[in-house]
């Protein structure tokens, strides 16, 4: 399949980005070792109902889940949209299918 300028300019950004997080990271890692031997040890706090907290690993997941989930119907939305709108549309972009009906149809 041949790539498409946006799907190499969508490669490259992401690319980058990942870069950038691995930079922060390691920025972050050799900070967190240096701050470790400068702060006190904090002592162990009982707190009420803190199991019913999420930790921060699933406060991160559920998050992204709820996101991604929002993301895909708003996806399904504006397709219902286009599709609602089609016969007002040029007849070139109404004809043009959908990349979840191209994903649907592969």
């Amino acid at each position: 399949m041949a790539t498409t300028i946006r799907q190499e300019l969508e490669e490259e950004f992401l690319a980058t980005v990942r870069k950038g997080e691995e930079i922060a990271l390691d920025a972050l890692k050799p900070l967190v070792k240096a701050v470790h031997y400068v702060v006190p040890t904090m002592p162990t706090v009982r707190v009420p109902l803190v199991d019913l907290v999420p930790t921060a690993h699933e406060a991160v997941a559920e998050g992204y889940d709820f996101a991604e989930h929002l993301l895909a119907d708003r996806r399904h939305f504006a397709d219902e949209v286009i599709t609602a709108i089609a016969p007002m549309l040029p007849a070139r972009a109404a004809q043009r299918p959908t990349a979840a009906k191209t994903a649907k149809a592969a």
